[in-house]
């Protein structure tokens, strides 16, 4: 995951990027003017920044012109606009840029956008060594036919003939569940949409994002719905404790 840096003079905006790209595991950094832009970027050095061009002090593409003309322009720089216009883009764009967003932003071009900057200026790892094969000699396995059952949900602890093998711990939820149909239709209906969306924020390790576009789920109706299930979101965060 990376480091971004989010900067915007609208607290609103600055809190919706933060929100959906923590939630994709990326660390975020914010700033509201140029100042604290400065500030961040020699402090943190982001792996991207998302540069808003109207602000009140210093604009976004005067302060993208400075870090071109100073040798600072070592990330990639993602502008963004509520009024932007084609030759806008392309100035940003000649400024050393790498896409122009329009506000309102929507989620896909959002997270498509930051996806193709990072993948851009990500050195592609030194492909894996070739596993080495050897040959077993001297051991008689038996016929799959001839060995004994396994009891479902179990695994065996040991073969004839094979190292022992140590059960794999539990991973999520079931994809499969028994509900109980015996009860009102709504408590029915809420017990299986909280165990689906459990399910889904298990598998996908929290991400709201990809909750939401497998659901087929705007965020915000997302999030009043998990609420009113009463689904334990922390449970759901990344390891990183996001």
């Amino acid at each position: 995951m990376a480091t971004i840096l989010v900067v915007d003079d609208e607290l609103g905006i600055r809190a919706l990027l933060s929100e959906i790209l923590s939630d994709e595991g990326h660390t975020i950094e914010l700033a509201q003017n140029a100042q604290q832009a400065r500030a961040s970027r020699e402090r943190s050095r982001p792996d991207l920044v998302l540069l808003d061009i109207w602000m009140p002090d210093v604009d976004g593409i005067t302060l993208l012109k400075e870090w071109g003309s100073t040798g600072q322009l070592t990330m990639p720089v993602i502008m963004m606009s509520g009024h932007g216009t084609i030759d806008t883009a392309v100035e940003a764009t000649k400024f050393g840029a790498m896409a122009f967003l329009e506000k309102p932003i929507t989620l896909q071009k959002l997270l498509r956008a930051v996806e193709q900057a990072l993948v851009k200026t990500t050195p592609r790892p030194a492909p894996p060594a070739a596993p080495v094969i050897g040959t077993v000699i001297g051991n008689s396995y038996p016929r799959p036919e001839s060995l004994p059952p396994i009891a479902p949900g179990t695994m065996p602890v040991q073969t004839a003939g094979l190292a022992p093998v140590t059960p794999l711990p539990h991973q999520g939820l079931a994809s499969e569940q028994v509900f109980e149909l015996d009860r009102p239709l709504r408590e029915a209906r809420d017990a299986f949409e909280k165990s689906y969306f459990e399910f889904h924020l298990a598998k996908e390790n929290g991400s709201m994002t990809r909750v939401a576009e497998k659901t087929g789920l705007e965020r915000t109706h997302l999030y009043r719905k998990l609420k009113q299930l009463g689904v334990d979101l922390s449970r759901n965060k990344r390891g990183s404790g996001i």
